[in-house]
């Protein structure tokens, strides 16, 4: 049958009669030729919730996050299927495009940092046990931008950020205060751990901590290990929202970073370690199964 589709520039029923074939049986495997099969139509289908996947994603999540919300839609199907319908379709996740700068840490010789009680184990088995926290810089067209941010290390969710044109105690102080009234934190449950920068061995910070009942830990200086679970979201954030995108002002880039990290990534963005589910997500099943009096 393909012979004779590959040679169409001769008289079909004379190709037939050489080959002994009969008309009725060309004709017939032409027309099931012409049909979609039922794996096609289940790839359109599929490929459907794919791109509509996507697209709520801004066109950041890869095969594997589109695969975990298929499931969740009660979509059954293999990954393996996904990747390669994502890949014949040219989607593809958000990837690194720029080669990652790690932001330069200004230590004050004269102050004392605070030891370091966390010793990379960036794990806790309730929300406000440890937070991480750190600043980094977003371009945009009046100049620089900072963003400082607390994160929870038991679900991931971004409790305190703060944005600023200057990278001070300020601007981390405010991050942090933001994160506490945004919170229920007890005395003496909580560790707050960051670089040794300057802006977070200001006495001020000494305080602000003592006052709330919060220890203080502080990794080593430049050692991006010593605080990867903010250097992994300030990555995520970059590759996903300030690579991808341009900002004249100053107020335009803070109104993308907050609903970036408001509107998306706390409320939305399933993260694998937490069982696909976004930070927002993950404390709401922690909540439902600890009573209020055993926390």
């Amino acid at each position: 049958m393909r012979f004779i589709e590959l040679n169409s520039q001769h008289p079909v029923e004379l190709l037939l009669r050489v080959l002994g074939i009969a008309s009725s049986t060309y004709y017939e495997w032409k027309k099931r030729a012409a049909q979609p099969s039922d794996r096609h139509v289940e790839d359109e289908r599929l490929l459907a919730e794919i791109v509509d996947i996507h697209a709520s994603s801004g066109g950041t999540y890869g095969s594997p996050r589109v695969h975990a919300i298929l499931r969740r839609r009660g979509i059954r199907v293999g990954g393996k299927r996904v990747e390669r319908l994502m890949r014949a379709s040219q989607l593809q996740g958000a990837f690194l495009r720029k080669k990652w700068r790690l932001g330069s840490t200004r230590q004050d010789p004269r102050a004392r940092p605070a030891p370091d009680l966390v010793e990379r184990d960036f794990t806790a088995e309730e929300p406000n046990r440890l937070w991480v926290a750190d600043a980094t810089r977003i371009p945009c067209g009046q100049g620089a931008l900072w963003l400082a941010a607390v994160r929870d290390a038991f679900s991931n969710r971004i409790v305190g950020p703060k944005i600023s044109d200057r990278c001070d105690t300020e601007l981390a102080l405010g991050a942090m205060e933001y994160a506490v009234w945004s919170r229920e934190i007890r005395d003496g449950r909580l560790i707050h751990h960051s670089d040794r920068g300057s802006t977070y061995t200001a006495i001020r910070f000494a305080n602000r901590f003592a006052d709330n009942g919060i220890a203080q830990s502080m990794g080593s200086v430049g050692d991006s290990f010593d605080n990867a679970l903010m250097e992994n979201f300030f990555s995520t954030l970059k590759t996903e929202l300030v690579y991808r995108r341009s900002w004249r002002t100053r107020d335009e880039a803070e109104n993308a970073l907050f609903a970036y990290i408001d509107g998306w990534y706390n409320s939305q963005r399933i993260q694998k370690k937490l069982g696909w589910r976004s930070p927002d997500e993950f404390e709401a099943g922690y909540h439902q199964q600890v009573p209020v009096g055993t926390r």
